[in-house]
């Protein structure tokens, strides 16, 4: 009698997965706006760009982003319910940069083991950040991959789709010396950075993640996660009512030296003025325990930073002003030189 093998011998379990899918409906359905056609279980999404309403010559927007090691954070407090939100503000926020409305999402969650994994409670974050900016979470791809993650590890890569009307294109053409670089606050670290903060934090302080931050009244794992900071709202408010925004950096790897100016012209840079806004205390308490040069750290990380517009200086202060109404904190923190 020959002793069959099956694919759930291999670690792979086909009915959980189906039941995931089954179970992550709602979630999507709940994100639903005009312009889906279908639902998740098929093979593509479907996005009929009829439904959004008057576009003379629509631009699509793609964007595609992960959290990086900010999931070993989360791992280590077994706190998923914000990772989501980084997921889609990775995305989102990138796609924002052209003046792009975010309209579909999917997600793609990779994993040991479906049934030891926190897929539910992470794809309910995203339905969450998805619905919080009238995104459609329209799909996505649950892999099962015994051997390649540890046990209850997993990774996650999201794609944004967005339109903006061409003649409305934020793309740096209109950007001249004499513009105010605005600065909209981050919520804390977002998701870049995190192997050096890793590395200090765990791996030469040896502190744990439930450890207070010095000089705060907040967990080490808290501090970490805080997620990242959705722009989306805000900056679409502004532009829908005339804001003369000319270009607008999302700040991810590389900092704000290194995106910034990613928008301008060539010929254009950024200076940026240190001291025009507060850096929160897990920057300080990240340079001065590395420590940290300071150079690195502003390569590193946002240091407080999460977004930028480059606007005619006239026009800046009554930009900022706009922003705070709109539950934004933003300063005036550099300008656009030759």
């Amino acid at each position: 009698m020959q002793n069959y093998v099956s694919y759930s011998d291999a670690g792979v379990d086909i009915e959980a997965g189906d039941d995931a899918v089954t179970r992550m409906k709602p979630l999507s359905d709940m994100t639903k706006r005009s312009g889906v056609l279908g639902g998740i279980g098929g093979f593509a999404s479907l996005f009929r760009l009829k439904d959004l309403g008057d576009f003379d010559d629509p631009i699509l927007v793609s964007g595609t982003d992960g959290v990086g090691t900010k999931l070993l954070v989360a791992l280590q407090a077994d706190k998923h319910e914000w990772i989501g939100q980084d997921l889609v503000a990775m995305c989102a926020n990138d796609i924002l940069t052209v003046g792009a409305k975010p309209i579909f999402f999917l997600d793609y969650f990779a994993t040991s083991s479906v049934k030891d994994s926190p897929l539910l409670r992470v794809v309910e974050s995203i339905a969450k950040a998805c619905k919080s900016i009238d995104c459609a979470l329209a799909g996505g791809e649950t892999a099962e991959m015994p051997g390649l993650y540890q046990p209850h590890h997993y990774d996650l890569a999201g794609f944004c789709v967005g339109v903006v009307e061409k003649a409305k294109l934020v793309d740096g053409t209109r950007v001249k010396p004499g513009h105010c670089l605005i600065g909209l606050h981050s919520s804390g670290i977002h998701s870049n950075g995190f192997s050096l903060a890793r590395h200090i934090i765990f791996e030469r302080l040896g502190m744990k993640i439930t450890d207070t931050l010095p000089g705060g009244n907040i967990s080490i794992g808290d501090a970490l996660l805080e997620p990242t900071r959705l722009y989306v709202g805000p900056v679409l408010k502004l532009l829908k009512d005339g804001a003369p925004i000319h270009a607008m950096a999302h700040i991810t790897g590389g900092g704000i030296p290194g995106n910034v100016a990613r928008g301008f012209p060539q010929r254009l840079r950024a200076l940026v003025e240190r001291g025009t806004w507060c850096v929160p205390p897990i920057f300080t308490f990240l340079q001065e325990q590395g420590p940290v040069r300071p150079e690195e750290m502003e390569r590193t990380f946002n240091m407080g930073i999460g977004y930028v517009l480059a606007a005619p200086r006239h026009d800046a202060m009554s930009i900022v002003k706009q922003l705070e109404s709109l539950g934004e904190k933003a300063s005036i923190i550099g300008e656009v030189t030759i």
